[in-house]
């Protein structure tokens, strides 16, 4: 199926396109509210500026395709592969994308807030200058998920939950850990999270869950730790903290 054919489907009311092939497509700017593409093979398609809220995208391929700007919230990214797809600026609040496969994805300024990335694979991932904030009635869930080796510099991760992720070697330089404004309903939760070798030089870590962390090996250069529960977290330097 092209584009053309798809955009005219939809427009007459046709919602279910699951497992069709769209590779390598041109829907810039497409409006696709609420379309059914679960399963459907994306891969390298140009979707910068469409417009996909509450779509279902359920094991859908998208490796390699640029969804810049792209409205995605509340859309159904469960289980997709979006491995080394371009989401700069996107919207994916309210998202779910468990278990998702974000490896070496770039979400340069993404919207995340109150998404759902548990057990989600986002090695290698850019996040730079994301917005993981929870909702005002969500917390975005990072349960789990591993972060190893992403860069998380000057994100927003207050009040995100990170229980249990692994974010071995990420870089988290001037990232906001510290809960505020109506997310002060949430703490971060960064407990028994696997922070080794990780970048948290001058990171804001005030009042964040550390407990039983792993920080061996990390830089916490001028974090701001005041507050933070630290009880029975491995330090930099091996020791653990009482």
């Amino acid at each position: 199926m092209d584009a053309d054919e798809l955009l005219r489907r939809y427009a007459t009311g046709e919602r279910d396109f699951t497992h069709i092939d769209l590779s390598a497509v041109n829907l810039r700017e497409a409006n696709l509210v609420s379309v059914d593409l679960s399963g459907a093979n994306l891969s390298n398609s140009d979707l910068r500026e469409a417009r996909l809220g509450q779509a279902k995208l359920f094991q859908a391929n998208l490796a390699g395709a640029n969804l810049s700007e792209t409205i995605l919230w509340g859309t159904d990214l469960s289980e997709a592969n979006l491995y080394q797809t371009e989401l700069r600026e996107a919207d994916l609040s309210g998202a779910k994308l468990i278990k998702a496969q974000l490896k070496e994805t770039r979400l340069i300024k993404a919207f995340f807030c109150g998404a759902n990335l548990s057990s989600a694979n986002l090695a290698k991932a850019i996040l730079f200058e994301a917005d993981l904030r929870p909702s005002s009635d969500q917390q975005t869930d990072l349960g789990y998920a591993n972060l190893s080796d992403a860069d998380l510099s000057y994100a927003n991760l207050g009040g995100v939950m990170l229980q249990g992720a692994n974010l071995n070697g990420a870089k988290l330089c001037r990232a906001i850990l510290e809960v505020r404004g109506i997310d002060k309903s949430y703490q971060t939760n960064l407990s028994r999270a696997n922070l080794r070798g990780a970048d948290l030089s001058y990171a804001n870590l005030d009042g964040v869950n550390l407990e039983q962390a792993d920080l061996l090996g990390a830089d916490i250069t001028r974090a701001v730790l005041s507050n933070a529960n630290l009880k029975g977290a491995i330090m930099p330097d091996g020791s653990i903290h009482e």
